[in-house]
């Protein structure tokens, strides 16, 4: 399985943008798919998680209201939109694919078996 992720960019606070992970390979569309990022100096963090067929979602509570994560199976894709972006959000952004869940959405780095190579998004005040 291969994911490429595109998306990112710098944008000022309080704007947007979206996120998209394309997936090849697999079986995309039994897979739990997540979002990480990773910021300058600090660990890689859980960001959003949707289930096989959309139905359940998990996000870090720093992201809740703001962040809402999608995803198209016919097309293989996945994408976060994030919207009110503030300064703590820039990061270098990954998406994931578990191959082990299906149903249930994880938040560990080590539940997912496949990763994109990241897109930086960078948030200035």
């Amino acid at each position: 399985v291969q994911l490429q992720a595109s998306g990112g960019g710098s944008v000022q606070a309080g704007g947007s943008l979206r996120l998209s992970c394309a997936a090849s390979g697999g079986t995309f569309g039994s897979y739990v798919m997540g979002w990480f990022r990773q910021a300058p100096g600090k660990e890689r963090e859980f960001v959003a998680g949707i289930n096989w067929n959309g139905g359940r979602t998990d996000y870090t509570d720093s992201v809740k209201g703001r962040f809402s994560i999608s995803r198209d199976n016919a097309k293989n894709t996945v994408h976060l939109q994030m919207n009110s972006l503030k300064p703590e959000d820039t990061a270098v952004y990954y998406c994931a694919a578990s191959r082990r869940y299906s149903k249930t959405v994880v938040a560990t780095s080590s539940q997912y078996d496949y990763w994109g190579q990241g897109t930086l998004v960078t948030v200035s005040s």
